[in-house]
């Protein structure tokens, strides 16, 4: 059983009590169901555990809900294909997904239910909302190793700079995108300590569909890069 988490976002703490985890294998698929049942509500990831896996990463979307992901199937993709390194990939639904706190605590449990896996070393990767909520959970969990932000806001994100010397973070944006302008991930990486990274496509929209192959590459490199133990 995962343990009660106190997760700080902002001027807002918030205790979160698991009272339950169920797991559900889904026929035919690479991921099983995991249900995370709490005294908030019910969080539901996709897991799609390597065996032997040290290293793990987390990726949520932004406020479409769902298991949104960016840049054509990134998510389901990486998660697939990041086994063959071992490492575990976890893919979390939002409750509610236009409340960065309570999104912060969906993403939270999601660490700390890879943690409970044997998972020594977590990644995070977030779109647009989700590049603050994975801001905001790095700064609550000490296992955060590595941070990936693509097409982020910047409310949310002030946690960054706290974040020096623990965890490397890269920031993906489109210059094309109408949604939320690149300079907000210029002005979070203008906050972030090394090690950082800030990666704009030319003529890339917000979910960076246009550039799919280049951001799946780019995520993926970064995290093999700045995970202990991996040979790159």
């Amino acid at each position: 059983m995962l343990g009660t988490a106190a997760i700080e976002v902002g001027a807002t703490r918030v205790e979160v009590r698991p009272t339950k985890v169920r797991r559900v294998p889904q026929a035919g698929e690479a991921y099983e169901i995991v249900e995370i049942e709490t005294d908030r509500g019910t969080t539901t990831c996709r897991y799609y555990e390597a065996e032997g896996a040290r290293n793990g990463v987390v990726m949520v979307g932004g406020t479409g809900g769902g298991f949104d992901t960016p840049g054509r199937e990134l998510y389901p993709r990486l998660a697939k294909d990041l086994k063959n390194d071992r490492i575990s990939a976890l893919r979390v639904q939002y409750r509610h997904p236009n409340d960065l706190v309570e999104s912060a605590v969906d993403t939270i449990l999601g660490t700390r239910y890879l943690e409970s896996r044997d998972v020594s070393a977590i990644g995070l990767v977030g779109h647009s909302l989700g590049g603050a909520v994975v801001i905001q959970a790095a700064a609550n969990d000490p296992a955060v190793r590595v941070v990936v932000t693509i097409s982020t806001q910047t409310d949310g994100t002030e946690p960054v700079a706290g974040l020096a010397g623990r965890a490397a973070i890269l920031l993906i944006h489109g210059d094309a995108d109408p949604v939320l302008p690149h300079r907000s991930s210029e002005e979070v990486y203008r906050r972030a300590h090394e090690p950082k990274r800030l990666v704009i496509y030319e003529g890339a929209g917000h979910t960076l569909d246009e550039v799919a192959e280049s951001l799946y590459v780019d995520v993926k490199a970064w995290l093999l890069k700045h995970f202990p133990g991996m040979l790159v």
